[in-house]
């Protein structure tokens, strides 16, 4: 993988996790449950930090990272799905719109570590990859906690 390959495959996931930070902070705002609401903020500012992140990655590699959200990442329309559904304020809407937004996270990572990426980077990505993971898991879990998973 040359360094321009690896710096742009960073870049993708800096705008994943852009989407995802905003996505979270939209769903913070608006869901009703406070339980939810705090764990929503709190997923924001863990997706805020892996972006963070990987922009240091790539400015290691002598790189220009991504600095926002990607409109024509899928990860960033299905936030669009989830800011329509929040507009009434309903938490199971806003439920099954976040699992959809992880589930294309969850993917994004996945055809990230298929690659040839240096032992560093690989390491951090992996390591977000769970991260990823842990926030689909938890809105399923919260998903079938208040009797809304399908």
């Amino acid at each position: 993988m040359t360094n321009d390959d690896i710096i742009s495959t960073l870049n993708d996931l800096i705008k994943i996790c852009k989407d995802g930070e905003e996505g979270f902070k939209t769903c913070a705002e608006h869901v009703t449950n406070g339980y939810i609401k705090m764990l929503f903020a709190d997923r924001a500012q863990r997706c805020s930090q892996s972006a963070t992140e990987l922009q240091t990655l790539v400015i290691g590699l002598d790189g220009k990272p991504a600095e926002s959200t990607s409109v024509a990442s899928a990860l960033h329309r299905a936030w669009i799905d989830v800011k329509d559904a929040v507009v009434d304020r309903d938490d199971e809407a806003v439920l099954a719109e976040c699992e959809r937004g992880e589930d294309v996270a969850v993917e994004a990572y996945r055809k990230a570590l298929d690659t040839d990426l240096p032992i560093d980077v690989r390491t951090v990505v992996t390591t977000q990859y769970g991260g990823v993971m842990h926030n689909l898991d938890l809105v399923k879990n919260l998903r079938e906690k208040f009797g809304v998973y399908q």
